[in-house]
């Protein structure tokens, strides 16, 4: 039973530490840092987007001034010499205002392709790294499923050995080996507990020698149960 749970140890320890843990967490994180860079990208975007939007408003506004403008003058109906003056520095004042926010809407939109480039690179990432986290999830899984076949087996082997043990004997031992990191019972070979790695005294030796075949032994050293094999050297 004592090789039976501790295969059933390194079964559960092999599937808490299967590679593929480590890196669908690494793959997490670099999502979360990618997803961050994603989700500042596309505020920019969203930002400069508005910024756009209102600069060309502001263009078309001022065009649609200047245009008005430009009609009254051609059209003869400033005649007033002080009026017409003030209406051509009106125009040179408007052209140079159109000129202005021509030249911010200019930057703006050179910000949002940058910005957009980022967005779409952030976003292919993303869309990279949830590729490979299905991937690895989908590797995880099979090799989950493999050591839990395993877990199985040997659950189904242990209880099947239980049946065969004294419910004295079981409780025992479970409390030994819940005391000693999972080893309850150990071997004596060559007069040494492979629990505790002890060599056992000659005086100790020789009252386990003499002890019936049917009764329970406890190492001297660590107290675990002690089972008698051919090389223990009695």
């Amino acid at each position: 039973m004592q090789g039976i749970d501790v295969a059933l140890a390194q079964l559960s320890h092999r599937r808490a530490n299967l590679p593929q843990i480590a890196r669908l967490d690494q793959l997490r994180t670099e999502r979360a840092e990618v997803d961050a860079r994603r989700v500042q990208a596309q505020t920019r975007v969203s930002d400069l987007t508005a910024d756009q939007e209102q600069a060309d408003k502001e263009v078309a506004n001022v065009r649609a001034r200047r245009d008005r403008d430009q009609q009254r003058l051609d059209s003869g109906q400033v005649t007033n010499p002080k009026d017409l003056q003030s209406l051509q520095h009106e125009l040179v004042a408007l052209d140079r205002r159109i000129g202005s926010l021509e030249d911010a809407e200019l930057e703006v939109m050179e910000e949002l392709e940058t910005a957009q480039a980022e967005l779409d690179a952030a976003t292919g990432d993303v869309a990279e790294l949830d590729a490979r986290i299905t991937e690895e999830t989908t590797e995880l899984d099979k090799a989950a499923s493999a050591i839990d076949a395993d877990l199985a087996e040997r659950r189904t082997e242990r209880d099947a050995t239980a049946q065969r043990v004294s419910d004295p004997l079981i409780t025992l031992y479970d409390k030994v080996r819940a005391q000693h990191g999972g080893v309850g019972a150990a071997a004596l070979r060559h007069k040494r507990c492979e629990g505790c790695r002890l060599e056992i005294n000659g005086a100790d030796l020789r009252e386990i020698a003499a002890t019936p075949d049917d009764e329970v032994l406890r190492c001297p050293e660590c107290n675990r149960i002690l089972i008698r094999t051919e090389d223990s050297d009695l």
